[in-house]
């Protein structure tokens, strides 16, 4: 690390907490953390657009805690200094995490709070006194509400990954939060999209904010090698066994829309020898914790996902992400993908298309403004999938599903643009 060199942020940061960074092994700040953490050490309040990946939790925690280290306050019972609320128990451990690493060479406490386990390790935790809490909605309104939690002494707030907040259902929850926080206090709003209810949200919480987007899609997606397999809905099963079985595929996330699928993936592929572990909303969170852990210490090769309970899974050298089933977003499908070549390195996205899903495809290629190359030599794929159009491409309503015909297998020709990269790029 560079701290001599006046255009490297981290050069602001103070001996203890630049040691931290050093020993984490990062040199050059990301560009949300060159354009953050000087803001933020002014006590600037902030609206950053920003998905995972792009360093955003080192950009608020490492002058969270340079503000903190100055303040010299130590930590009151029940009463934090920084409270940073997050949607979801795994991306709140994970800020946990980094505000431990941050922060090992100085005397910040700080603890984490969520649904799924008991409360008294929490509540104990409270009670000694933190100076950062990050929580999640859910556990933090009912700890407010039995006295274990006091936050008229928070200084900072960060409200991380609004959007999915408001997705989610919180934002009534998030609104009570709001409710008992001082008037005066440095507030940090972050969100992966800026659709008119985040920014309504957002005008609700900051104060002549610095405004932050950074938009990584371009340059990840550029490294990573995308294709389509068009695959009858049924030969699913034995595509991605056959892909698991023949490929090197050291690392793979496996994206699905359904809990039930989840768990129905991770099953087939066990019974033939494929270590895999499902993560979704009906897990406990232990159940979570313990996979998540596998999966990054390679105990686990596949982790077969939702969106939202991978919503803030941040996990090095995932090799390959496969769409099991086609998001019905398109945005979606470039958070998906992005969970492969990180820091630098090339990835592959692999995505399953049946019938149903073929209206999903086009309209993923018409946001990345390009054709995803398909693979038309793979033994299983099907020509009905390809074609599908009108009430074939779309899924069929609930009351019919289940009731029409597989399409059938064909190995036909059809006329297609290849790429060897692309350029551009509430279940669970």
């Amino acid at each position: 690390m560079n701290t001599n060199n006046p255009s490297n942020v981290f050069g602001l940061l103070l001996p203890e907490i630049g040691r931290a960074v050093s020993d984490a092994g990062y040199e050059t700040p990301t560009p949300i953390q060159e354009q953050s953490i000087p803001a933020l050490l002014e006590g600037r309040d902030m609206i950053g657009c920003a998905q995972t990946g792009t360093g955003k939790t080192a950009a608020f925690t490492l002058p969270i805690l340079q503000l903190l280290v100055k303040n010299k306050k130590h930590p009151i019972s029940r009463k934090p200094k920084v409270l940073i609320l997050a949607p979801t128990r795994e991306l709140a451990a994970q800020i946990r995490d980094s505000v431990d690493k941050y922060g090992k060479h100085t005397q910040i406490s700080h603890t984490v709070i969520f649904g799924g386990v008991g409360q008294n390790p929490q509540v104990k935790a409270l009670k000694r006194g933190v100076h950062v809490l990050v929580a999640t909605p859910g556990r933090l309104i009912d700890l407010i509400s039995q006295k274990h939690i006091d936050l008229t002494s928070v200084e900072i707030f960060v409200l991380d990954e609004a959007d999915r907040m408001l997705d989610m259902g919180f934002i009534h929850d998030i609104k009570r939060v709001i409710a008992k926080l001082p008037k005066k206090r440095q507030s940090l709003f972050y969100s992966a999209t800026m659709e008119p209810k985040v920014v309504e949200l957002a005008r609700t919480l900051v104060d002549n904010p610095v405004y932050v987007t950074i938009t990584p899609n371009e340059p990840t997606v550029d490294r990573i090698d995308q294709k389509v397999m068009f695959v009858a809905k049924g030969d699913k099963d034995k595509l991605i066994i056959d892909l698991l079985r023949s490929e090197k595929m050291n690392r793979v996330m496996v994206f699905v829309q359904m809990k039930h699928v989840a768990n129905k993936v991770a099953g087939k592929l066990e019974a033939v020898g494929i270590t895999a572990a499902a993560i979704h909303g009906n897990k406990s969170q232990g159940a979570r914790t313990a996979a998540l852990a596998d999966f990054k210490a390679g105990r686990v090769r596949v982790l077969v996902a939702t969106d939202i309970a991978a919503r803030g899974i941040d996990v090095d050298n995932v090799s390959h992400v496969i769409n099991y089933e086609l998001p019905n977003e398109p945005e979606t499908y470039i958070h998906r993908i992005g969970r492969t070549a990180r820091a630098g390195s090339d990835g592959d996205a692999i995505s399953f298309c049946c019938a149903p899903e073929r209206n999903y495809l086009r309209a993923i290629e018409n946001l990345l403004k390009t054709t995803i190359p398909t693979d038309l030599k793979h033994t299983l794929h099907c020509e009905a999938s390809m074609n599908a159009t009108g009430a074939d491409a779309k899924p069929a309503p609930k009351a019919q599903r289940g009731r029409g015909r597989t399409p059938s297998r064909s190995n036909g020709p059809r006329k297609q643009s290849y790429g060897t990269r692309q350029r551009r790029g509430r279940r669970g």
